[in-house]
Parts: C-alpha cells; sequence; structure tokens
C-alpha cells in the first residue's frame, strides 16, 4: 500500500499549486534549475571521488609512506572526521548567510583541501589535508541536496536530489579507474579533483539564493524572483510564495523554541529526526563503506594481486553508478519507502553468502568468481535501495524551521558512522576474521529492513510543506502516508 502513496494528497496537506506539487508547466524545468542540479552532481562526484581515491590511492601510499594498517585507517578516516566538522559548521552557515554563500565556501574549501593533499610529504600531513578536505565534503553532504530541494519543484524533486546520488556514484567509478589504471602517481590523482572544485564555484556563482531561505530573511521580493529564476514563465508564483510565507509565518507564531537546534528538540519534530538519523546509521552500517574503502585492502591481504584487485573495486564502481542511475529514474514511481524495503534483503543475502565463503575456506583463486559475484551483487542492492535514501530523505524529512539544523544532524551522523566504521573494520577483520565481519554487516542490513518497515513513512508525492503538515498533526508513521481505501 506504501507503494501508492505518491498519489496520496489532501487540500490541507498537499496543496496541488506551487511547491506542493504544481501540475503543468509550472513543474517543467528551467536552465537554472537544470544549472542547480549539475552543482549537486559535481559536489556530490567530488564527495564519491575523494573519498573512493583513497582505496586505490592506499596501495601506493603505504609503499610512499611505509603505513600500516592502523595509520591506513586513520588517513581513510580523517576525512571523515572533517565531514562532521564541516556539517556541523555549514549547518550555521547555511541558516546565518544562506545556502547559496555556504556552497560557494564550501567549493573554495574543495579545492584548497584537494591541492593540500596532493602535496602533502608524510602520512600524517596527509591525514591533517584530509581533514580541510572532509570539511568540504561534510558541508556539501548538509547544505547542496536541501538547496536543491528547496528550489525543486514537488514531482521533480526526488529525482533532483537524487542527482547527488548520482554524482557520488560518478565520482567513485572516476575514482576506481582511476586507481585500476594504475597510471598515475596518487598524488596526481588526489590533486586532479581540484578541476570539478573550480567549475563548481563557478557555476554557483550564476544560481539563486533559497527562495524558502529568503522568505525566513524577510526577503519576499528577493525569493519572488528566485522563484521566477527556476520556474518557467506562466508558473503560479503567487500561490507557491504564499504557501512558503504561509508556513513561515505559522513557525515563526510558534516562537524561536521551535527553530534550528532548539527545535529539533521538540517531540512533534521527534519522529522526523529518529528516521532521518536512523536512515544516516543503517546507511553506513549496511557495509557500503567498508567495500569501497577496503575492498582491495581486504582482497590483497587474502591472495589477490593488486591488478585484480584495482579491477574488482572498478567493477563494483561501475555497478554503484549504475544502480543510482536507475534509482533515479524509478525513486519518484517506485516510492522511497517500498524500493528500500524491495533491496536491503538482497544486500543482507548477499554479505552473507560472502561471510560464508570465507568461513568454510572458499576464498581461494578457485573462488574468485563467487566472491566478486557476492560483491556485485551486495553492490546492487545496497546501492540501489537503502543508499538512494540517505541525502534524500535529509533534504525533504524536517521542517522549514529546523531544516537546516536537522540535515546537519543527520549528516554528522552519517559521517560520525562512517568515521567509526572506517576506524574498526580492518581492525575487526583481524580479529575475528572476514567471514565473520560480513556476517555483522549482515545482520545490520536486516535491521535496517525492521527499521525502515517500522518507522520510515513514504514520502514520495508529498509536497515539503505537506510533509511537515503531517508531522504536525503527529501523523508521522508509515500508516499515515498510505493509500486509504
Amino acid at each position: 500500500m506504501a507503494a501508492h502513496a505518491d498519489r496520496t494528497t489532501t487540500r490541507d496537506e498537499d496543496p496541488p499549486q506551487g511547491s506542493g506539487g504544481a501540475e503543468g508547466v509550472s513543474q517543467a524545468l528551467t536552465g537554472r534549475m537544470l544549472m542547480a542540479a549539475v552543482v549537486s552532481a559535481i559536489s556530490a562526484l567530488l564527495y564519491g571521488y575523494d573519498t573512493g581515491i583513497i582505496s586505490g590511492a592506499l596501495l601506493q601510499i603505504r609503499r610512499d609512506f611505509q603505513t600500516g594498517n592502523g595509520m591506513e585507517q586513520v588517513i581513510a578516516a580523517s576525512i571523515l572526521f572533517g565531514a562532521v566538522l564541516g556539517a556541523f559548521t555549514c549547518s550555521q552557515l547555511s541558516e546565518r548567510q544562506g545556502r547559496r554563500k555556504t556552497i560557494l565556501i564550501v567549493s573554495g574549501v574543495f579545492v584548497l583541501g584537494t591541492l593540500l593533499c596532493s602535496v602533502a610529504p608524510n602520512a600524517t600531513t596527509l591525514s591533517l589535508a584530509r581533514i580541510v578536505l572532509g570539511f568540504a565534503v561534510g558541508g556539501a553532504t548538509q547544505v547542496v541536496p536541501m538547496y536543491v530541494a528547496e528550489l525543486a519543484p514537488a514531482r521533480k524533486r526526488g529525482r533532483l536530489v537524487l542527482t547527488f546520488q548520482l554524482g557520488i556514484g560518478v565520482g567513485i567509478v572516476l575514482a576506481t579507474l582511476v586507481g585500476a589504471s594504475e597510471a598515475s602517481p596518487w598524488r596526481v590523482s588526489v590533486g586532479a579533483a581540484a578541476v570539478p572544485a573550480a567549475i563548481m564555484l563557478v557555476l554557483m556563482l550564476r544560481l539563486p539564493e533559497s527562495p524558502r531561505w529568503l522568505v525566513k530573511a524577510d526577503r519576499r521580493d528577493d525569493a519572488r524572483e528566485a522563484l521566477r529564476g527556476v520556474r518557467e514563465d506562466g508558473s503560479d508564483l503567487d500561490a507557491e510564495l504564499d504557501e512558503i510565507v504561509g508556513l513561515e509565518e505559522e513557525e515563526r507564531s510558534a516562537g524561536r523554541e521551535n527553530r534550528g537546534w532548539r527545535g529539533l528538540r521538540k517531540p512533534w519534530v521527534r519522529p522526523a529526526l529518529v528516521v532521518g538519523c536512523g536512515i544516516a546509521v543503517f546507511t553506513q552500517l549496511s557495509g557500503i563503506e567498508m567495500i569501497i574503502y577496503y575492498a582491495p585492502t581486504i582482497l590483497t591481504d587474502n591472495g589477490f594481486s593488486e591488478s585484480a584487485a584495482l579491477r574488482v573495486s572498478l567493477a563494483l564502481g561501475v555497478t554503484y553508478l549504475v544502480m543510482m542511475i536507475v534509482g533515479l529514474a524509478i525513486v519518484d514511481k517506485v516510492g522511497r519507502r517500498r524500493l528500500t524495503l524491495i533491496m536491503v534483503p538482497g544486500a543482507a543475502l548477499a554479505l552473507a553468502v560472502l561471510g560464508t565463503l570465507f568461513v568454510t575456506g572458499h576464498s581461494g583463486r578457485g573462488d574468485i568468481g563467487l566472491i566478486v559475484a557476492c560483491l556485485v551483487v551486495f553492490m546492487f542492492f545496497n546501492a540501489g535501495g537503502l543508499q538512494l535514501m540517505g541525502w534524500l530523505t535529509g533534504s525533504e524529512i524536517y521542517p522549514l524551521g529546523v531544516r537546516s539544523a536537522g540535515t546537519s544532524a543527520q549528516s554528522m551522523t552519517l559521517w560520525a558512522t562512517n568515521m567509526l566504521i572506517t576506524l574498526t573494520v580492518l581492525t575487526m577483520i583481524e580479529g575475528i576474521g572476514v567471514g565473520p565481519t560480513m556476517w555483522v554487516y549482515a545482520a545490520f542490513n536486516v535491521a535496517a529492513w525492521i527499521f525502515v518497515f517500522l518507522r520510515m513513512p513514504e514520502l514520495t508525492g508529498h509536497s515539503l510543506e505537506g510533509i511537515e503538515s503531517r508531522l504536525r498533526k503527529g501523523r508521522f508513521k508509515p500508516k499515515d502516508f498510505a493509500t486509504r481505501s
């Protein structure tokens, strides 16, 4: 039933005009709206590339800096520590200075961090430089999907926000291609990311501020112009702006305690926070980052050649990208919740089988095909389901008054979980072995399915204002978004 929630609307919750799902011409995409999607894709590409490039680079860094597993975990995880800082700091910036200015700052930090990493003289300096780079990664994940969601028409919002997820896939594929080619020194591979970062900065200079932030800043005329720039001629800007203004006035009348970080503590907001942060935790506990960061290391430690391990990593990156494209095409049709519930069991089963192969000793050269098949099947189901939801839900699940704080809390939760996993995976494998480690992550996928089934409502097709209306009324359970007979 939840799959049909995209057709569930009521007049008081999902208005037929404005951001609430305007019909016809207002749903078409303008050049600037497409440009915003491109900025989103580039920022995500940088995230995917800068985090994914370390997978192959670690094999070279190990030789250059004589690192062991402990230092390699620190190098991989340092970008995640920076991401936690970036997500929190950019939450404050996006509220005070606006989404647009914050993204411009993030673009500049991307350039700076990339260049610092490429010239690092030792492992410690590289780790510190990756913290700077991580600041940009965390800031981008906090503000860019939110910015695009606040610009987008409701019925296109899922696809537009998921350009961010698609960009991550492109970045990972590029990183694995560079690593698998073994043609470039790791410093060149890392430094190359400065080019798309500079392009992102230039494009962002031509885009407007979020109309929803402008309304919050009492700049309604500017908000109207911003909407005009991302809607086609003939769109009903008055209806859309009135809806945004009305909700903002309602939130102001509720007092400052219902806004920002204070507002996140309110009981009526808590269901959104639990769902958003829960999804963030499970996107990481599902095992995706373990596979992306450490697949070459795990495989080489178990008898694979470096070239073979890097080719497997490339196959995983391509699978990730393909499933991002598929997800982009179907998420607004199938539904967020339904798609996740369909795909998670496949990921759990793939990890369970992979763990069994290692535990039973089927991990030699003759079993390479089975091992690779399990990894690819895992990536197919994980990337095409749960991974789509991490940034998408964060961009749309929180009320306007707490949206920046909510997306920041969700990003920080995601990055902190990612950092914990990155710092412990190799240690866990050393302690209990590859097979049992895979079983642990298979169990996390089972827990993720249960969480989504019990807590995550179907948000597909509902306007941001409509989602907030249901949240305010205490109707935020999956059954409250299901089609009623």
